[in-house]
């Protein structure tokens, strides 16, 4: 007995890190001098809030903390992303090398990583699941070490150690849920400003949520707190509290060679026990997608390098494709051709619930470069 409490009872989570020796013997490296480092810029020991956020434009990684809750933050110390995959934009599909961009939080402590150590976030976050690819929206996105990556945040060995200290203190202090928010560029910097007007020229279907992001970082600039940040019906993120960025002009919309139909969302299943199968399975499926991208190439307008196309379609209740239709990005050319081609595909092994074959909405989201 410890104080009158069993000894399983005091048994923290720190505790259970120890157990792992590279978490052990980063602790006895490290521990002593994040305690220094806390005392020389007047911050209490042991951590017990952090919050994390990242620019990917900028490479840069900041770890903010604060001891009581009433408290704001503090920056601590700001590491650098030491590689990245991708563009700015979100994360949108499996196998796009994009690092996410939005609002998440840390879910899983690895301290046996094949990157020395690591912290993974909970992408796909629930806006991700109503705008990203409806089978395959990819995961196992990680803030880790060895400087390599597909698509996660990479710091430094040295660095991952001193973060992964931190976090596992504030875990261990009662911190649940440790917030990390990835933004495209660090707003406050000039230069990456001026490539993110830039690159919304290119991509102005970017624009809303560039403005969403930019709103939680301009609160928490004003406050040094977190906003309270919700999704909307249509994946949207909601911050609270804030005044939001106007929405961008509305963008004429080409009219298809071929008319687009509609189907009664009443007749969708909202929930299935089985997702609807491509022949083949998901091998086949994205050898479709592949050679598809690559024949439509050519379609790309004189002035578009590549471009994201998210397809809506139904796979009805005989495994039939119907009422396809583009929701984002492409052209004239390109959308009538998705269109097309998606309703033409061969029969897939339908959706069931309760043991019955159920209509399903799918949506897929393509790369095409030229």
């Amino acid at each position: 007995m410890v104080n009158g409490q069993t000894a399983a009872s005091v048994f923290t989570f720190i505790d259970y890190q120890r157990s792992f020796p590279r978490f052990s013997e980063a602790l006895k490296r490290k521990e002593d001098t994040l305690m220094k480092q806390f005392r020389d810029k007047k911050l209490e020991w042991p951590v017990r809030n952090i919050y994390i956020r990242s620019f990917k434009y900028d490479s840069q990684l900041e770890v903010w903390v604060k001891y009581e809750n009433k408290e704001k933050y503090k920056l601590f110390k700001t590491y650098k992303v030491c590689a990245l995959a991708g563009s700015l934009g979100p994360k949108r599909m499996r196998g796009d090398y994009q690092v996410p961009e939005g609002f998440y939080y840390i879910n899983e402590f690895n301290p046996r990583s094949t990157y020395h150590l690591s912290l993974g976030l909970n992408y796909p976050n629930s806006s991700d699941r109503i705008l990203g690819d409806s089978l395959q929206p990819g995961g196992d996105i990680y803030i880790h070490g060895k400087c390599v990556t597909s698509g996660c945040i990479p710091i430094m060995d040295q660095q991952i150690e001193e973060l992964y200290i931190l976090a596992a203190h504030a875990h261990s202090q009662g911190q649940d849920f440790i917030p990390v928010h990835i933004f495209p560029v660090n707003f406050r910097n000039e230069r990456s400003n001026a490539y993110l007007a830039k690159y919304l020229k290119q991509f102005p279907e970017y624009l809303r949520l560039s403005n969403q992001l930019k709103q939680a970082f301009n609160y928490f600039e004003k406050t040094k707190n977190l906003p309270v940040i919700m999704v909307g019906s249509k994946g949207e993120y909601i911050v609270d509290n804030t005044t939001p960025e106007p929405d961008p002009e509305p963008q004429v919309t080409k009219k298809y060679r071929r008319p687009v139909k509609d189907f009664n969302e009443d007749d969708l299943a909202k929930v299935v026990d089985k997702l609807p199968v491509f022949p083949g399975g998901n091998t086949k499926f994205q050898t479709f997608l592949d050679e598809l991208t690559l024949n439509l190439a050519p379609y790309l307008d004189k002035d578009m390098r590549k471009t994201y196309v998210m397809v809506e379609f139904i796979i009805d209740k005989d495994g039939k494709t119907a009422y396809a239709k583009v929701i984002k990005g492409g052209n004239d050319d390109i959308n009538d051709r998705l269109q097309e081609r998606f309703e033409k595909m061969p029969a897939w092994a339908p959706a069931t619930r309760a043991g019955k074959n159920v209509a399903i909405k799918l949506k897929q989201s393509l790369e095409i470069t030229r």
